[in-house]
C-alpha cells in the first residue's frame, strides 16, 4: 500500500493553486507520490503513516530550477575568471574543464544537487555540453538517482571550435553524428515521459556560437521526433548578439526561429538581450527562457527584461545557472535576486515577491513542460518544502511571512520532500551525507585545477 504522509499546522501554506490559495493552519495529504488533499488542518483528515508538524513554518511548493551546469561547481571563484565579460570568461575556464573526469563529473553533480535541495528546490534541470576524457551523462543522472532530485538532464554539445570560427577550444567538440547518436541513446534509455516523471531528457546544443545550424536543426527533429524538450542558451550578452549578426545575418531570436527552435517544448537560457521582436516571438510561440539574475550581474551582461516578457506572456522560469558564473546555488536566494534586479532595472513595483516565487513555481514548471509540479493541490506530485520563521533573519518579518521568504535573508530548508520521499529533515540531507560530499569534491576540485597547470 502507498505510504501516506500528513503536514499539518503549517503557520502559512502557499498553494500556488488557480486560485493562489495562501491559507493559515493550512494541511497536505500525500499517499505516495502524490498530493491528495489540501486545506485547513482541521478539515484534513488527522491521522496518517507519517505526520509532520509544520507549526512555525511556511509550507510550499518545491523550487524549480530551469538553468545549470553542475561541472562549473569545481571551479567557483577561479581567480583568472572573476573579472570577466561571457567570452572572456569562459576562454579562461575551458582549458580547465578540458581536464574533467566521470568522477569529477558524478561528484560535482551530488555537490550542486544537494546545494540545491538544501535551498528549497526540488526540480531542476543540468546543462552538460562538454565530455572530455569518457565523461557521459549518466555519470549526472545516476547522481541524481541517488540524491532523490527530480531531474532534467540535458544532453549539451558543441561542435564548432576555435578552428571553425566558434569559441571553445577544438579539444572539446564532437562530432555531430556521434552527437545525436549518443543523445538518441540517452532518450531511449533514460527519458520517463510519464505524470510525476523523476527523469526527463532534453535536447541541449550549447550555444548558437558553438554548434552549426546543421546540428540545431537536426537536434530540433531529434527532440520532436521522441517528444522531448529542447534547450539552449541564446541572446546572454553584447557579444552574443554581435557573434549572431555577423555569423548569421540575423538576431538571436530570428536565428532560433530559422532553425525551429520556438515553441511550448523550447526554452532558452538567459534571454538579457533579447530585443522586442523576440519578446513577441517567444509569447506567441509559448517559447520559454530560464532568467539567471545572479549569473547575469556576475558577467555583467545586463539586466533581462522579465517584467516586458511576463507582460507579453512569455513562460519565465528561475535559474541558478553554473556555479563559475554565479558561485552559488542558492534557490531562495536566485528568487530574491530575481526580484531586487528587476527594480533596479524597471521600477519598485516590477516585481513583487510573491510573483519572483511564482516564477521559481509555477513559471518553472510551464517552461519545462510539465504539468505535474509547482504547486500545492489534488494530483500534483508531492514536492513540497518547509522554511521554519524563527530565525533571527525573520525577527520582525512575521506580518508577512510569505513575503519575508524573498525580502528576508534567504534561509536554507527545514524539510524538503520530493515525490513523497523525505529528502530534507530537520535541515540535513537524509540522502547523502553532506560532509562526505564536500570533501570528495573538495579534493577533486584541487586536482582539476591542478591538472590544467592553474
Amino acid at each position: 500500500m502507498n505510504k501516506t504522509i500528513l503536514i499539518q499546522h503549517a503557520q502559512v501554506l502557499v498553494t500556488m493553486d488557480h486560485g493562489r490559495r495562501e491559507i493559515a493552519d493550512g494541511a497536505v495529504f500525500i499517499r505516495g507520490k502524490v498530493i491528495e488533499q489540501v486545506g485547513i488542518s482541521a478539515e484534513l483528515p488527522q491521522t496518517a503513516d507519517e505526520v509532520i508538524d509544520a507549526r512555525g513554518h511556511v509550507v510550499m511548493p518545491g523550487l524549480i530550477n530551469t538553468h545549470h551546469h553542475m561541472f562549473q561547481s569545481l571551479t567557483r571563484a577561479i581567480p583568472a575568471a572573476q573579472n570577466g565579460e561571457l567570452f572572456n570568461w569562459l576562454q579562461q575556464l575551458y582549458p580547465i574543464w578540458a581536464h574533467l573526469t566521470p568522477e569529477m563529473l558524478h561528484a560535482s553533480t551530488l555537490t550542486a544537487m544537494t546545494e540545491l535541495l538544501l535551498s528549497g528546490c526540488t526540480t531542476t534541470s543540468d546543462h552538460l555540453y562538454l565530455y572530455p576524457n569518457g565523461c557521459r551523462l549518466d555519470d549526472s543522472i545516476e547522481a541524481a538517482q541517488r540524491i532523490g532530485m527530480r531531474f532534467h538532464a540535458a544532453r549539451g554539445s558543441m561542435s564548432v571550435g576555435e578552428s571553425q570560427g566558434g569559441l571553445p577550444p577544438d579539444c572539446l567538440v564532437e562530432d555531430e553524428s556521434a552527437i545525436l547518436k549518443e543523445t538518441q541513446r540517452l532518450i531511449e534509455t533514460w527519458h520517463d515521459p510519464a505524470q510525476h516523471a523523476m527523469q526527463r531528457i532534453v535536447v541541449a546544443p550549447c550555444s548558437p556560437f558553438s554548434v552549426s545550424r546543421t546540428l540545431m536543426r537536426e537536434s530540433a527533429t531529434l527532440a520532436r521526433h521522441y517528444g522531448v524538450s529542447l534547450h539552449t542558451h541564446l541572446a546572454e550578452s553584447i557579444t552574443d548578439i554581435a557573434y549572431s549578426r555577423e555569423k548569421f545575418n540575423m538576431t538571436p531570436a530570428q536565428y532560433a526561429e530559422d532553425c525551429g527552435w520556438i515553441g511550448h517544448d523550447v526554452w532558452h537560457a538567459h534571454c538579457v538581450q533579447l530585443d522586442d521582436h523576440g519578446v513577441q516571438l517567444f509569447a506567441r510561440s509559448g517559447t520559454g527562457v530560464a532568467h539567471c539574475p545572479c549569473s547575469n550581474m556576475r558577467l555583467a551582461s545586463g539586466i533581462a527584461p522579465v517584467r516586458k516578457m511576463i507582460d507579453a506572456g512569455v513562460p519565465v522560469g528561475l535559474g541558478v545557472d553554473g556555479s563559475a558564473s554565479n558561485d552559488a546555488g542558492h534557490m531562495l536566494g536566485e528568487v530574491r535576486q530575481a526580484m531586487l534586479l528587476q527594480r533596479v532595472g524597471f521600477g519598485p513595483d516590477a516585481m513583487t515577491a510573491r510573483q519572483a516565487l511564482e516564477i521559481a513555481t509555477l513559471g518553472g514548471a510551464k517552461v519545462l513542460n510539465r504539468d505535474d509540479i509547482g504547486a500545492l493541490m489534488p494530483g500534483m506530485s508531492a514536492d513540497i518544502v518547509m522554511f521554519r520563521l524563527d530565525g533571527i533573519g525573520f525577527a520582525g518579518a512575521l506580518h508577512d511571512p510569505v513575503a519575508a521568504l524573498v525580502f528576508c535573508t534567504p534561509p536554507n530548508v527545514a524539510c524538503s520532500m520530493i515525490n513523497g520521499r523525505v529528502v530534507v529533515r530537520d535541515g540535513r540531507c537524509t540522502t547523502v551525507e553532506t560532509g562526505t560530499v564536500i570533501e570528495t569534491h573538495q579534493r577533486l576540485a584541487r586536482e582539476l585545477v591542478a591538472a590544467a597547470g592553474r
